[in-house]
């Protein structure tokens, strides 16, 4: 079949001003001020180095070692001066397709050549999670508007003709062979490759590239979900397919759907955990265990008060949504943003098997994509990217050159190599897809602040007390510590008594930077502000106190020297909880940690502080 998009060789190098798509029935429209006109560079090699790079910006730093921020600044100019000079690392041709040096430093995908050994758990030996060989690679260029739209539904709502016809599809996507890189196996592939260490960044061949964590995560997974349903609909002779989605924010959709769980469906996966089938009800802030399930009612009310959360109080800035800014050379993993931990993160883990070694298929990043039900959970993430544009505010993309022009490469339904960049993915229109229009009911989900719990807060603005010190006022620990059971610290505001202007011009962040040690393993902590319990009780959770959660899905991925090790940054928004909590004229909040899941040894507390976002 004809491909419905015309690739071409010519890079593009406009940033394109982009419409928001309806999404929940909304039309939002965002206009985004000029970008400076970059090339984008191509893939290299995988650590394949002619000369050792030193990335230094100071004393004791080298390129294995380079020290960074949380923005990842740091070491911004000279790494960009190193790009400039070497140009054939950053910028240079390859045999696939060449481009101009630039001057920018947006992430970039190697060749599907480039790609090598995946970081996957010792008892999956032999893996290859490497795509074919790529003989061209074209770079993606964006149809006209299209006057139909894809419509993706509620996979809780499909009919019985889009049942047949979605099973149909992915049985002739499990027929291919499995070096086609249009196969079921291979679209796997595509996640472990890019999740578990299976490229490097083009110009660090030491450094692993790493699509989660980041502001990467968003763009990258609507990529991944638009081939995989192109190909779908290809297969098929359907230009109209379109991918459904879980729809586990609203009530009628927190079960797992009936299509994905009958024996006989192609869109079954035998390892899933057992005791989530339906009727079983989705908690969307999953532990790893049952034993403190919630009554059936406790529990929809309690997912609807985590997506608002998550989807409102913590999503204000795009840093707080999208996650933190990830450049060429930086070490991955500077921090996810609010729904990738929470309940990205968490419905990843709840649908993987316990029984299994390491929660597979869903419940760790190297296998999650085997499970069918992985593309419909990730359409609905990809539609939360859309309804956020929606609930106003400052909630707009990132307008950075280097997340606008990171790219990845994929396969298209033509077996076509295709690169990709992020400013060509913010308008799901010209994508030619939209989401069928359904209910939001956690908007109305606040939590609402208890008549005590506004007069517990923390007024000492000592240096002690900001840094994890005991106080007068409440008993806390000195940072760095292992996170064992519960954590409690008190952290200073740097500014108290903000007008309302303030407030809406910048959002209150609380900052947490957090080292997991083995990160193969399920991490999930939660986090409390001015709550007088050492350890909240989960059954408390959806109170004003809860601020969000922190969760690490099982993954093997090389971090900086340490392949295990996992050093990354987890932000919360205050500005409401304050707010709700009675405690604006407060020097300092008293934040309380409590591990929900994972070794007590696993995660250390570094430090925390209060900063301001924009």
């Amino acid at each position: 079949m004809a491909s419905l998009y015309s690739p071409t060789t010519t890079t593009t190098t406009t940033t394109t001003t982009t419409n928001i798509s309806a999404a929940a029935g909304i039309s939002h429209h965002h206009l985004f001020p000029k970008t400076s006109q970059l090339s984008i560079s191509r893939g290299l090699g995988r650590r394949r180095p002619t000369s050792k790079i030193s990335c230094k910006i100071g004393k004791n730093n080298d390129q294995n070692n380079p020290k960074t921020t949380n923005e990842g600044n740091a070491n911004m100019f000279d790494r960009r001066n190193i790009l400039i000079g070497l140009g054939g690392l950053y910028g240079a041709a390859t045999t696939l397709g060449g481009a101009p040096s630039s001057l920018a430093a947006p992430v970039q995908t190697p060749s599907p050549n480039a790609c090598g050994p995946a970081d996957v758990p010792s008892n999956a030996p032999g893996l290859n999670c490497c795509p074919p060989r790529a003989t061209s690679i074209v770079d993606f260029v964006l149809p006209p508007a299209p006057t139909t739209l894809r419509v993706r539904q509620p996979a809780h709502l499909v009919d019985a003709q889009f049942r047949e016809k979605f099973n149909r599809a992915i049985t002739l996507m499990k027929a291919l062979p499995a070096s086609d890189p249009r196969s079921f196996t291979q679209q796997a592939n595509v996640h472990c490759a890019y999740c578990n260490g299976g490229y490097a960044q083009v110009g660090f061949p030491n450094m692993d590239l790493q699509v989660h964590n980041s502001w990467l995560f968003y763009p990258f997974h609507r990529w991944y979900l638009y081939f995989f349903e192109r190909i779908l609909g290809s297969l098929i002779n359907d230009p109209t397919f379109a991918l459904p989605f879980w729809n586990w924010d609203t009530q009628a959709g927190m079960r797992m759907p009936a299509i994905y769980t009958d024996p006989n469906s192609p869109l079954f996966d035998r390892i899933r955990d057992r005791g989530h089938q339906p009727p079983k009800l989705l908690d969307l802030n999953y532990d790893g265990d049952d034993t403190n399930d919630l009554p059936e009612q406790s529990t929809i009310a309690a997912n609807l008060s985590v997506m608002y959360r998550q989807m409102v109080t913590n999503s204000r800035t795009a840093r707080l949504f999208l996650g933190a800014p990830y450049r060429a050379g930086n070490f991955p993993n500077p921090g996810g943003g609010s729904v990738e931990n929470i309940p990205h993160g968490t419905v990843h883990v709840w649908t993987g098997d316990r029984t299994q070694p390491n929660f597979e298929n869903m419940g760790n990043f190297y296998s999650a994509a085997r499970d069918p039900l992985f593309y419909a959970h990730h359409a609905n993430i990809d539609r939360m990217w859309s309804v956020w544009k929606t609930l106003g505010g400052n909630r707009q993309d990132f307008t950075d050159p280097d997340w606008l022009n990171a790219s990845f490469i994929f396969y298209d339904e033509n077996a076509q190599a295709v690169r990709v960049r992020i400013r060509d993915s913010l308008d799901t229109a010209r994508l030619g897809y939209n989401y069928q229009t359904v209910d939001l009911p956690w908007v109305n989900a606040r939590p609402t602040a208890s008549s005590t719990s506004r007069v517990r807060s923390v007024t000492s603005s000592t240096p002690q007390a900001a840094n994890g010190m005991e106080s007068s006022t409440s008993k806390t620990v000195k940072l760095p510590k292992p996170l064992t059971k519960s954590l409690r610290s008190n952290v200073e505001r740097p500014k108290k008594s903000r007008s309302k202007k303030e407030k809406d011009r910048e959002e209150e962040v609380l900052v947490i930077e957090v080292d997991v040690k083995r990160h193969e393993e399920y991490v999930k902590f939660d986090v409390y502000i001015n709550d007088e319990d050492d350890v909240p009780s989960k059954k408390m959770q959806v109170k004003a106190e809860y601020a969000g959660s922190f969760v690490n899905v099982p993954h093997k991925h090389k971090h900086g020297e340490d392949k295990h090790k996992m050093e990354t940054t987890f932000r919360v928004g205050l500005t409401e909880i304050i707010d709700e909590l009675g405690a604006d004229d407060d020097d300092g909040v008293t934040v309380n940690l409590v591990l929900r899941a994972g070794k007590k040894d696993n995660v250390v507390i570094k430090s925390m502080k209060i900063e301001f976002s924009s």
